[in-house]
């Protein structure tokens, strides 16, 4: 992670220190200790003191630290983390206070507040605030993740033929992002028929049959940054009401996204997706339209009727409206949008996006790809 991005980082999570008056900052969730560190590893916390940050790992992450994060002072813990902790806060003479983050888990706070001399207290989304709206660098990650995901899923579409199962298509697009040199930002969701009703079905042993319908949903992560898109398609054509569904899914994600911009509040772009499908006299989902993403795959903002606040310039969405009918079939539409000032960037633009499933093919000279239906 470049040095001057990590310093940019730790001045805005020192300003929201300086607000709550916070001195020391234990960091324990896994997505913050990489946004202040740059480190990909797992089972270690980072701590804010002095001036200086710190990243408490053992020694089968000292190696990878070391690489990762340049601007820490590297903790090589042999026992406990509280114990680490407490010996990193009794050596910090002007700390009084320590503050946790409030996502800790009971278990390690309470180890905490028996190893660590000083007094102990928690505060809650002092990073993940300066996480929420990304800068360049995280921004031109993003879309390459995106990118990635949308190859992959090109090299996939041969692969959708009748016999072929949920899982095995998942395994196949898994694959496909492993090849171009990123892993899966969640597990792959395929579901075929009316599996596609449960919005967050597992892959199973169903067969794709020679007149059906496909969901997928899937991302690829990339330097440590998510994508998330979801496509539908039809197999052998549609029946009259999967084309309705289509149609009005696909009418309300593009309700939403126009809405998108800086200063528009969040429940007003939920809510004009809504509307969209309600006028259709078809059943409005119960999941949120859309969510923050990033290093975690969910992040704030979540757009949710009962939301608060307004969009921001920087922050990266998705825009997902689905219809669900148990027993017949689902249809979401799922992109990846950049807010703006002005308005939005979409990210996924060239993911294939229709219910017919599309074929490769290239132009006369064999180079940029076009899709046929």
């Amino acid at each position: 992670m470049n040095k001057a991005v990590i310093a940019g980082r730790i001045r805005t999570v020192r300003r929201q220190m300086s607000k709550k008056r916070i001195g020391c900052l234990i960091i324990t969730k896994p997505a913050n200790v990489t946004y202040v560190t740059g480190f990909q590893g797992d089972d270690s916390w980072a701590v804010i003191a002095a001036g200086r940050v710190y990243l408490l790992t053992d020694s089968r992450y000292t190696e990878q630290a070391e690489k990762e994060c340049p601007s820490c002072r590297i903790i090589d813990r042999a026992g406990p983390m509280a114990e680490a902790v407490a010996r990193l806060a009794k050596r910090v003479e002007s700390v009084r206070t320590v503050t946790v983050e409030e996502s800790t888990s009971l278990g390690d706070f309470k180890r905490l507040k028996e190893s660590v001399k000083a007094r102990l207290r928690t505060a809650s989304h002092i990073i993940e605030t300066a996480r929420s709206t990304k800068d360049a660098s995280e921004i031109a990650v993003i879309r390459r993740a995106a990118s990635i995901s949308t190859e992959a899923l090109e090299q996939t579409l041969s692969h959708i033929k009748p016999g072929v199962t949920e899982s095995e298509l998942a395994g196949m697009l898994d694959f496909q992002i492993r090849k171009l040199g990123a892993r899966n930002s969640f597990e792959t969701i395929v579901a075929f028929g009316p599996n596609a009703s449960r919005p967050h079905h597992q892959p199973g042993a169903r067969k794709l049959k020679k007149k059906d319908t496909v969901l997928i949903d899937f991302g690829a992560r990339y330097k440590g940054y998510c994508s998330d898109i979801t496509r539908c398609f039809a197999i052998g054509g549609m029946t009259a009401l999967y084309k309705k569904v289509y149609d009005v899914v696909e009418q309300a994600q593009a309700a939403a996204i126009k809405a998108v911009k800086a200063g528009v509040k969040i429940t007003q772009v939920d809510a004009v997706a809504r509307q969209v499908i309600a006028e259709s006299d078809l059943p409005v989902y119960g999941h949120g339209t859309g969510h923050g993403f990033g290093i975690e795959i969910h992040e704030s903002p979540f757009l949710k009727a009962d939301a608060k606040g307004t969009l921001e310039a920087g922050q990266v969405i998705t825009i997902e409206p689905g219809v669900y009918m148990p027993g017949k079939l689902g249809v979401r539409i799922e992109d990846d949008i950049l807010v703006t000032d002005s308005g939005r960037k979409i990210l996924t633009p060239n993911c294939p996006h229709s219910p017919f499933l599309p074929i490769a093919v290239r132009d006369t000279k064999g180079k940029n790809k076009q899709y046929v239906t």
